[in-house]
């Protein structure tokens, strides 16, 4: 029997080369497009699963003869959410608020496989170093921040930044590889 596709809901070259590194490759990449707004009340781990869900479902609905891989990486101080950075200004002011701070990293996982859907989040503890404001301004200019949450990419110049992570590096990165690679087994896909 043949293996179905695996297709990654996300257009991330950061999930890419994640999966890549456990020799992983999709076989089709299928990003899907939906409201990411935080639901009122809604925690950031419940906020990371959704999303993730939401992406392989839509894509699901698209390809159901296919494995459908999703994710997605909410950053929280406390229940603040700190989502992609809208501008530079708004980079600034998450750089700002992460300074020398500890701060949460959600990223769910979600796997479809024949409408059957399984799904994980991963937390990872991250603490910034105390940033000057030429560090943060910086970091601004170079443009590295566009398109991560929390306006910051850990596998960057902003990985400089991070004192202390407990928790799952790749996860930061956007894609939580073991709980990925679990999931997928789950549901009888191997690489």
């Amino acid at each position: 029997m043949a293996r179905p596709e695996l297709v990654l809901a996300s257009s991330s070259p950061r999930r890419i080369e994640l999966l890549a590194q456990v020799g992983i490759k999709p076989d089709h990449i299928d990003p899907a497009d939906i409201d990411e707004t935080p639901l009122k009340g809604e925690t950031p781990p419940r906020l990371a699963e959704r999303l993730a869900t939401s992406k392989a479902q839509v894509v699901a609905a698209r390809r159901p003869e296919a494995v459908i891989i999703a994710a997605d990486t909410v950053v929280s101080v406390g229940r603040r959410f700190l989502e992609k950075a809208a501008d530079e200004a708004e980079a600034t002011r998450f750089l700002k608020l992460l300074s020398g701070r500890n701060h949460r990293v959600f990223t769910g996982v979600a796997v479809i496989r024949d409408g059957k859907l399984s799904s994980r989040v991963n937390e990872t503890r991250v603490t910034f170093k105390p940033l000057s404001d030429h560090e943060i301004a910086a970091y601004v200019a170079s443009g590295d921040w566009r398109g991560k949450a929390g306006g910051y990419g850990i596998q960057g110049p902003a990985g400089a930044f991070i004192q202390r992570i407990v928790g799952s590096h790749p996860s930061v990165m956007g894609l939580p590889v073991y709980e990925a690679v679990q999931l997928l087994n789950g549901v009888g896909w191997r690489a």
